[in-house]
């Protein structure tokens, strides 16, 4: 059986790949993507999902762009102006123009139809590899939805390891009230996966190497996506060793094929709306102090050697 998804991402380089991972692999089924902004602005990461389906030959794959900006700011907690684009992604992906474009329609619109009562949904499970601004709104807009989606996987927060801030990781402090709101909404699955496991699962030069070696647009542009993020990654946070990067996103896409690839413990997890100093925390409560229920599975591990061969073998074959 394949399992049936719906990607809601802000690509950049990490994006793509998991973009690619579940268009290509023959046990996922791939039903819509949602943009949101992000790594770079709403209408560049529609443009490079176009770009990634183009690439890879999968433009049949409905793409529904989303919200431009958080739930309730008007801009990051620090605003994108004085924060740049970062270099691990750059404004465009490299690679072609998109000829496909964006479908009619708004990506929070986009996810509560998919779920919406006796649709095709009652088994797609939503992955959420950006802010979670869409999945916010759209849970804002039908509070039953919740009690549809079987499973969300997101890839988020950092227990011990933020990049964006001392205290925060990148997707959960760009709308921290989003985060907030999905968190705590009730679904009845909810899977984290935090730098503290995407740290501990490293793409190198030379698998890159590998993936340039295989032949396909698929290798060739993860080859080219992953080298970037590496060459940024040794220059602003260098990881373990040196060459190596984490690829988040196709990570939670991986455990969709193999949950085996991550570890999983369930704790309570809310995210700091306020602090100046913590704002987009991640609070995961591993040592049980908060009273509540656990509500989140978080894992803070990740089997490096399983998720290269997962991404080597889809890709091989497209």
């Amino acid at each position: 059986m394949t399992i049936r998804l719906l990607l809601d991402v802000d690509t950049g380089t990490d994006d793509a790949v998991a973009i690619m991972l579940a268009a290509l692999h023959p046990e996922l089924d791939l039903a819509a993507i949602t943009t949101v902004n992000g790594n770079v602005p709403v209408k560049n990461c529609t443009d490079n999902t176009l770009r990634t389906l183009d690439y890879i030959g999968k433009q049949s794959i409905p793409v529904y762009e989303g919200a431009p900006e958080p739930i309730s700011r008007r801009d990051f907690p620090i605003p994108r102006s004085q924060r740049g684009i970062s270099e691990i992604h750059g404004e465009h992906l490299d690679i072609p123009e998109a000829v496909t474009a964006k479908a009619d329609g708004i990506g929070a619109l986009a996810i509560l139809d998919e779920y919406r009562a006796g649709g095709p949904g009652a088994d797609t499970v939503l992955v959420a590899t950006g802010p979670l601004t869409n999945v916010a709104l759209a849970l804002k807009l039908d509070p039953t939805l919740a009690g549809r989606i079987p499973k969300l996987v997101i890839m988020g927060g950092g227990h011990e390891v933020p990049n964006v801030t001392p205290s925060a990781e990148f997707n959960i402090w760009a709308d921290p009230e989003g985060a907030a709101v999905v968190l705590g909404s009730g679904i009845a699955e909810i899977i984290l996966v935090p730098l503290d496991s995407t740290h501990r699962a490293l793409i190198s030069l030379e698998d890159c190497a590998a993936f340039r070696a295989l032949g396909t647009p698929a290798g060739e542009a993860t080859a080219r996506f992953v080298q970037r993020r590496i060459e940024g990654y040794d220059a602003t946070q260098p990881m373990a060793r040196l060459g190596a990067a984490p690829v988040h996103d196709a990570l939670c896409v991986a455990y969709l094929i193999d949950p085996a690839v991550i570890p999983l413990e369930k704790y309570y997890v809310d995210v700091e709306t306020d602090g100046p100093l913590t704002v987009g925390r991640t609070v995961v409560d591993t040592h049980r102090r908060s009273g509540r229920e656990p509500n989140v599975w978080v894992s803070l591990d990740a089997d490096e050697k399983k998720f290269r061969d997962i991404m080597l073998a889809a890709f091989a074959a497209s």
